[in-house]
């Protein structure tokens, strides 16, 4: 015999049916999607990133460093490089992680994410532009003339003179001859002495004063040495013609310090790497530490940290 259900019994046995398959397929997508063993993964490949771009910031920070206080061209050049890689691999790692996070993505890492990327981006701008100045090294190559050929070229008027005034110490001149010598002398020498100051100085209104003083004594020196020229009876005047084109060569080379002494690349480099720099690393490390540390006490659902999920 067949037992047929009744109409009323069909009317509560389809609403049962349902709901024991929404049950199914909700039980079914949970165990599809909820993986302990993967979601433990993949927080750690994200915390391993984001460690290992907290460290490529540093690393970027201290070769920049080394970049702007290296004393060669070649060694400034050298750190650069190193600090412009490092730098792109952070960048390429910030992708990575960006899109890594898409997938599963909590409020807070997504503000700390965006204020990172916000940062590391002044951090490339500021490097860009730091890192160009660094390897001209413009006042290093300023000190280098200035305690070089600009002093051998004073030294060697002042040997010249000191000829000069020794060979006419009898002459009826002598006195006005060893007093222009002096002047001329001391004049060079008081150029000379503001060279350095001038290479190491910040203020464009400080260096306009500094020049203005050197061409005052500029203009003694040139004077007194015309004087020399002029002076009747003066022997030997090989010595003082030395004198003139030695002096002549320091014009040159002043010159040419004062040029590189304005664009002031290693004071300005050193300056932004004190400042700026220091700032926005300061602030990417952080930044990423406050993510990595939020990327860490994220949950996983079925795993505990030290004691058990559902204590008996």
């Amino acid at each position: 015999m067949t037992i047929r259900p009744s109409i009323k019994e069909l009317f509560w046995m389809v609403p049962g049916a349902i709901i024991m398959l929404l049950f199914v397929l909700v039980a079914a997508h949970f165990h599809k999607e909820h993986n302990p063993v993967k979601e433990l993964a993949q927080k750690a490949r994200l915390v391993d990133l984001v460690g290992r771009m907290r460290f490529g910031v540093s690393s970027a920070s201290e070769a920049e460093k080394s970049a702007v206080m290296a004393i060669t061209d070649k060694d400034s050049i050298t750190f650069a490089d190193q600090a412009r890689r490092a730098t792109e691999e952070v960048e390429r790692q910030r992708e990575e992680l960006e899109r890594l996070l898409k997938t599963n993505l909590k409020q807070n890492e997504a503000d700390l994410f965006t204020q990172f990327s916000q940062a590391f981006t002044e951090f490339q701008r500021i490097d860009k532009d730091l890192l160009t100045l660094a390897v001209k090294n413009s006042n290093l190559k300023a000190y280098d003339l200035a305690y070089g050929p600009a002093h051998e070229a004073v030294g060697e008027m002042i040997t010249a003179l000191s000829h000069v005034v020794t060979t006419n110490g009898g002459a009826a001149e002598a006195n006005k001859i060893m007093r222009l010598a002096t002047v001329a002398e001391i004049s060079a020498l008081r150029i000379e002495t503001l060279l350095a100051p001038h290479i190491s100085e910040e203020s464009n209104e400080k260096m306009n004063r500094m020049e203005a003083s050197m061409s005052k004594e500029d203009e003694r020196v040139l004077s007194a040495l015309s004087g020399l020229k002029e002076t009747p009876g003066l022997i030997d005047e090989a010595d003082l013609a030395k004198a003139r084109s030695s002096y002549g060569r320091f014009g040159e080379i002043r010159h040419k310090i004062l040029a590189l002494s304005r664009e002031n690349t290693n004071v300005r480099s050193l300056e932004i790497s004190l400042n700026e720099k220091r700032k926005i690393t300061l602030l990417c490390e952080d930044t990423l530490k406050a993510l990595k540390d939020a990327i860490e006490e994220e949950p996983v659902r079925g795993v505990t940290y030290g004691r058990p999920e559902r204590p008996r």
